[in-house]
């Protein structure tokens, strides 16, 4: 496997005016010298990675594992069985860490006690990264839109993390802001609320995409050591449960802020890239990726749908334009999902046709595997 630079703690060589970390004084904590990790999101009640690996031919380099903080006890035990494929497979861990029981439960103490189990982990040979509170920026999560109490329960972690397992990383990962700041989700920030007062970055007194989706919840540079994002394709037009194929461009212009289309005109979204990783030295992730195919819907066909996609995910033009794009995480199950009312399968490796498509424009010269 491609080796990595790993720093043991944080080296700052100086700051921007804009109060900006300027790019030669990032944290190289898990970076790939060379190539671009491709990693996979599984379902881990019926999957593993060595079934993934065999099925597709194309071992990831790192794993997704999702898991509620603090974490309960029922949970230590399959918790510990990632950890061994990840060991095993020598996949980068990334855990995902959700505080279900709300950004309160985050103390120092449940902080200290995640470190030095991430630590004893990194001692056996085991990279790791924690992506905490993902797609906060949402509307569907308990820890969301509530940008200061989840600003203070993220450097809580990263304190944590950075003093007492210096090989892990942390990872910063909202949710793509198209639809910010996505009405009707149970945990949309409250009118009036102090949190919806600094999420209203215009100051018009409205919550809507002239606001910024991503910076009030930025933590800061020095307990940032990956930017991430989610990015799907859920369909060209909302309401979402239709079988289309992406648009072209889609992939990018969402990633850059300059997505106008047939979804409605999103071009004054921040550049996500420029913004977070190329002006902040942090290296980037596409945290979840996948097309919505709808086996219940007609229309395109799964083939035309996804290799579309992935087409453009692992496009020359991505690679070029994005040159601190360092890992690319498919999301490789068929689940129910509560916005269409029914399944979706984003996956690639069960299907033998999608599978041999998949691998047969897998740019195995731009990625790192396992």
């Amino acid at each position: 496997m491609t080796a990595v630079a790993i720093s043991a703690a944080l080296f700052f060589t100086g700051c921007r005016p804009d109060g900006l970390t300027p790019p030669e004084a990032s944290l190289a904590r898990l970076e790939p010298e060379n190539g671009v990790y491709f990693g996979v999101n599984l379902d881990w009640g019926n999957d593993t990675i060595a079934a993934f690996s065999s099925r597709l031919g194309l071992p990831p380099s790192a794993a997704v594992y999702f898991v509620e903080f603090p974490i309960p006890s029922p949970a230590q035990a399959n918790l510990d069985a990632f950890f061994e494929q990840a060991a095993g497979s020598g996949a980068i861990a990334l855990l995902t860490l959700e505080p279900h029981g709300g950004l309160g439960t985050v103390t120092a103490a449940e902080a200290n006690n995640l470190a030095d189990y991430l630590a004893a982990k990194n001692r056996r040979g085991v990279r790791v990264m924690v992506r905490f509170g993902h797609e906060m920026n949402g509307s569907w999560y308990p820890w969301s839109q509530q940008p200061e109490s989840y600003k203070r329960a993220f450097r809580t972690v990263a304190e944590s993390v950075h003093a007492r397992a210096p090989q892990t990383a942390m990872m910063w990962a909202p949710n793509y802001g198209g639809g910010y700041p996505f009405d009707g989700g149970l945990y949309r920030a409250p009118p009036a609320s102090d949190d919806f007062k600094t999420l209203d970055t215009s100051g018009d007194g409205k919550l809507d995409m002239t606001d910024d989706p991503y910076s009030p919840y930025y933590p800061g540079d020095e307990y940032v050591d990956w930017v991430g994002m989610s990015l799907y394709h859920w369909g060209n037009a909302y309401p979402w449960g239709e079988n289309e194929i992406p648009e072209t461009g889609v992939f990018i212009d969402s990633l850059t802020g300059n997505y106008h289309g047939l979804n409605g005109n999103e071009s004054g979204l921040s550049d996500f890239y420029d913004l977070f990783a190329v002006q902040r030295g942090k290296p980037l992730a596409i945290t979840e990726t996948a097309p919505l195919y709808n086996p219940a819907a007609g229309g395109a066909t799964e083939l035309e749908i996804k290799r579309a996609w992935w087409r453009q995910v692992f496009s020359p033009e991505v690679f070029e334009r994005f040159p601190m794009l360092k890992m690319v995480n498919w999301f490789e199950w068929r689940k129910f999902e509560a916005e269409i009312s029914g399944i979706v399968d984003w996956a690639v490796s069960n299907n033998p046709a999608i599978r041999l498509a998949f691998i047969d424009d897998f740019p195995r010269s731009r990625f790192i595997i396992g």
